[in-house]
């Protein structure tokens, strides 16, 4: 057989039939729904007079449209429960269909409960109408995002016809420095190459910098993928995820976990293997990352100044205007110190508990400067419980931020959290498009560390500062 990549050897395993002209039909091993787009495609296949094909093999979650204030449970129930979270409750107990519900303690971003329940494994295919759905591939699982009929098709048949992407390797080659970290990675990745720069491909995340990330750190930075303009990413799966896996509530146990880690660890890419195309990072002298614009791809060293449209032209040039007149910022100046309104930690992409750890580390003892409104939001109940018995939450609400219940929260605006009056964030999420985070709102991505550091400062600071502090 000829030397295969990773993806290839997965899609090889799922494939039910070759369909030509590059088309496969795939076997889907998850179906993971949240309640934005799980009650309308559960409501399209119920009218079609369809069901799923096995219930087992589906799990629905409440997160993007839930409040994240104390005391919401209470406020979930009756006349005044969540139009979309009342109609998850009911399409998936119509279907037979597991739902992690807010008052389940499995609840959480379903990117983050996917993984850390073990639904998501190594090797298996998963999809999610969600565009982030490719963080899990931080598992070596093969993920991605679907549409609503795609959706209804996964559902009924636990199959979908896929074209076989491009395969692209990304190796990040050297040692990150302290105060430096996965999410600084993946900005750096798509400030140099650009938001297309993934060019629709399922990439493989490679090298030592890779290697020395912590499971949770893969997961971010898979979840970037799709910000690279990636069709998904993934991480080959080694000793230290077969170690995180193992003893999650829907993962394998005993010999069969034995047997399982065998198969995993199996479907590293070959040594010789073919890619499409290949890019490359040195780490070793990174620094952290933050946003200046609207765009990923705005990314800079921290140290650095915001870069001046005037030296590109047509349509890039218009772009960066546009964006820095969103922005409110001037070219040439220092990223450092520029003010900020508000401060997040939270996403499926920097929600879990090394993240508000490293955060945690950085507040410890200090206080977020005044006018600056601080929120934390565990990514599910499991982080947040296991966050508080380290006593993360007495870390963070001494500092004086707002300690909140697990979901999407501000990720993006859906009118149900709000930072009020605040207009410039820094925030650990995936996105900043104009608007994303509310309207008006500008927003300046950046790791959970520099996340902190900045509500301390109440300007967007270096992490490494207060951590050498």
């Amino acid at each position: 057989m000829a030397p295969r990549t990773i993806v290839e050897k997965i899609w090889d395993l799922h494939e039910i039939a070759d369909l030509g002209g590059g088309q496969s039909l795939l076997h889907v091993d998850r179906i993971l729904l949240h309640e934005r787009m799980g009650p309308a495609l559960l409501a399209g296949l119920a009218q079609a007079g369809r069901g799923p094909a096995n219930p087992a093999l589906v799990y629905g979650v409440v997160d993007h449209a839930v409040e994240t204030l104390p005391g919401r449970l209470e406020r979930s129930r009756g006349a005044g429960a969540n139009a979309f979270v009342a109609s998850m409750r009911e399409r998936t107990a119509a279907a037979g269909i597991r739902l992690f519900d807010l008052d389940d303690p499995r609840q959480g971003i379903v990117h983050v409960v996917s993984p850390e329940q073990g639904i998501a494994l190594p090797g298996c295919t998963l999809v999610c109408p969600d565009s982030h759905t490719g963080t899990v591939g931080g598992i070596g699982a093969l993920a991605w995002g679907i549409g609503s009929t795609e959706g209804e098709h996964a559902v009924a048949t636990q199959t979908l016809v896929r074209a076989r992407p491009r395969r692209m390797r990304v190796d990040f080659d050297g040692r990150l420095a302290p105060g430096v970290g996965a999410k600084d990675m993946a900005l750096a990745l798509i400030g140099r190459f650009g938001a297309a720069g993934g060019d629709a491909c399922a990439i493989e995340f490679a090298g030592e910098a890779v290697r020395a990330l912590a499971v949770e750190g893969r997961l971010t930075l898979c979840n970037m993928a799709v910000e690279f303009g990636a069709w998904t990413g993934i991480v080959a799966p080694d000793d230290a995820t077969i170690d995180w896996i193992a003893g999650r509530p829907f993962a394998p146990e005993g010999a069969m976990l034995d047997r399982a880690a065998a198969h995993w660890l199996g479907l590293a890419s070959d040594d010789d293997a073919r890619w499409d195309a290949r890019r490359a990072l040195d780490c070793s002298a990174l620094a952290p990352q933050v946003t200046w614009g609207t765009s990923p791809q705005h990314a800079i060293a921290i140290d650095g100044a915001v870069p001046d449209p005037a030296r590109a032209t047509g349509a890039a040039r218009e772009a960066l205007e546009r964006a820095l007149a969103y922005m409110d910022l001037s070219p040439g100046a220092p990223i450092l110190g520029t003010r900020v309104d508000a401060a997040f930690i939270g996403s499926c992409t920097n929600s879990r508990l090394p993240d508000l750890r490293a955060a945690a580390a950085i507040l410890r003892g200090r206080k977020v400067a005044p006018g600056v409104k601080a929120i934390a939001v565990p990514g599910s109940a499991q982080v947040k419980r296991d966050a508080e018995a380290e006593g993360l939450d007495r870390v963070f609400r001494e500092a004086g931020f707002e300690w909140r219940e697990s979901g999407c929260s501000l990720c993006f605006f859906a009118g149900i959290d709000s930072f009020g009056g605040a207009r410039r964030v820094i925030t650990s999420t995936n996105r900043n498009f104009e608007g994303r985070q509310g309207p008006g709102v500008r927003s300046h991505l950046a790791s959970p560390a520099t996340v902190a550091a900045s509500a301390v400062a109440g300007c967007i600071a270096d992490p490494r500062a207060l951590a050498a502090g």
